[in-house]
């Protein structure tokens, strides 16, 4: 199958992707959006998977705050350089994430920053649900993993779907990014002040 220039655009577009590493994914693939998309989706996690490692120390402060001075939210997100920092791209992905936790209210940036004890009591939680509804003990253990990848997605920024594309999570929202600039992006904090909340 030809590729055309206005099939690696769009792929491009929909990706985030280079315009060679678009041409490449979809002549591997012989034109399927689809198979591309994915090729380029593990692509740019084993790039981010590659770079975690790089120390993030510049970035920026994002600040948001409702319309109707509510909620406030305030975040970390670091980068490599100040380059990148000022860079659309990530100033784009800084506000869009102060808006998620907003909207969604994470408490965690990832699953990692749960205390142990926290995790331990959940665990046991889903545990004696799963066996008091009389699952197998076999069973339990899928039942419980399940329960915990959907307590990740509510409390932990990282995991939670984006809210302006349900199709993908915030972690991938940040890989992209990674792709996109080339550097090492880590959400460090965040605090969310709801008016009236008890702290």
């Amino acid at each position: 199958m030809k590729i055309t220039t206005e099939m690696v655009k769009q792929l491009r577009n929909e990706t985030g992707a280079g315009v060679m590493e678009s041409k490449r994914a979809l002549e591997a693939t012989n034109g399927d959006f689809e198979k591309a998309s994915e090729i380029l989706k593990v692509k740019g996690a084993d790039r981010a998977a590659e770079r975690s490692d790089r120390a993030a120390t510049e970035g920026v402060i994002e600040v948001y705050s409702h319309l109707a001075k509510r909620v406030g939210v305030m975040m970390e997100i670091n980068c490599e350089s100040d380059f990148v920092a000022n860079n659309e791209i990530f100033q784009t992905l800084a506000h869009d994430l102060v808006l998620q936790i907003a909207a969604m209210e994470p408490i965690y940036v990832q699953s990692d920053d749960i205390p142990k004890e926290t995790m331990d009591s959940i665990v046991a939680e889903f545990s004696q649900q799963a066996s008091a509804e009389g699952k197998p003990a076999d069973i339990v253990d899928k039942i419980v993993s399940g329960r915990l990848n959907k307590y990740y997605e509510e409390i932990c920024l990282l995991e939670q779907p984006f809210v302006k594309d349900d199709d993908k999570k915030v972690k991938d929202l940040i890989v992209d990014a990674i792709r996109t600039l080339g550097e090492n992006i880590v959400v460090r904090r965040f605090v969310r002040y709801e008016l009236g909340e008890e702290l």
